[in-house]
């Protein structure tokens, strides 16, 4: 199972790469318990400060592995846990993605459909190729958004766009995801993973223990009202003032330099 995801950290930033290209990284039993290990993993390593998420082949995640479930061995099948409805999916991988504090970027180098469009709409930042595809086609195969995409949806597109996305099973072209505000950034295809990089660099050069406050805050604004936020904030700010990593903000300003952050 470990060679159908793999993990790298490069420069403060962890790859997660689905691998499973012959069967469009569609997601196995095993990928699941091992893809929230693996964030889990780099949201604790002080060395990463970006998570980027991509997949090999032409496409970045197609969804659970259907076929196998239709054997009997996969995801939803009868004989599974997941298929007996007693699955706990406070450990899912998109529960887990929403609650890191590690910026996450999902570079989408092909298509995102099902539980991967569910995926792709957890992460923090979404770059595409111009090949990619978005499909919300849950309702035309007789289900739901396998995990989080109604909650997602909504909250980035709005109410009748993601309304209308989920009743007609609709399938995005990376230029449609782009108007919609779906995707930050279409490219070239051979452009993608420079443009990733670059990105994930320009995040990992700032004051990573800001950032990480910056995404739990707004995680937080999601479900509460401005005036508990406002003091959520300030109460935040706080213990930022004493960092080592404010200082040399400061100090990086005033002598025109580019900051040199610790985390601390």
């Amino acid at each position: 199972m470990s060679e159908e995801l793999l993990y790298d950290v490069a420069d403060r930033v962890a790859t997660i790469t689905f691998n499973r290209p012959d069967r469009m990284n569609t997601i196995t039993p095993g990928m699941l318990d091992a893809l929230s290990d693996r964030l889990l993993t780099a949201d604790a390593d002080r060395d990463v400060r970006v998570i980027v998420i991509t997949g090999n082949g032409r496409a970045w995640c197609a969804g659970l592995d259907i076929g196998a479930a239709f054997s009997g061995d996969g995801i939803g099948s009868e004989g599974t846990s997941a298929g007996n409805g007693e699955f706990d999916l406070r450990d899912a991988p998109p529960v887990v993605l929403h609650k890191v504090d590690t910026p996450t970027v999902a570079a989408l180098n092909g298509g995102a459909a099902g539980y991967g469009l569910d995926l792709a709409l957890g992460c923090d930042i979404r770059l595409a190729s111009e090949g990619a595809k978005l499909s919300a086609a849950y309702t035309a195969r007789g289900l739901v958004p396998e995990s989080g995409g109604t909650w997602l949806l909504p909250r980035i597109v709005g109410w009748s766009t993601a309304a209308e996305l989920l009743f007609t099973a609709r399938t995005l072209t990376a230029a449609d995801a782009l108007e919609l505000g779906l995707v930050s950034r279409v490219v070239a295809a051979e452009e993608l993973a420079e443009t990733t990089r670059a990105v994930a660099a320009e995040i990992a050069a700032n004051a990573p223990l800001a950032i990480r406050a910056s995404k739990r805050l707004m995680r937080h604004a999601m479900t509460e009202g401005l005036e508990d936020h406002v003091q959520r904030q300030y109460l935040a700010l706080l213990p930022l003032f004493g960092t080592k990593d404010f200082r040399e903000g400061l100090a990086a300003y005033l002598e025109k330099r580019p900051a040199d952050f610790h985390g601390q």
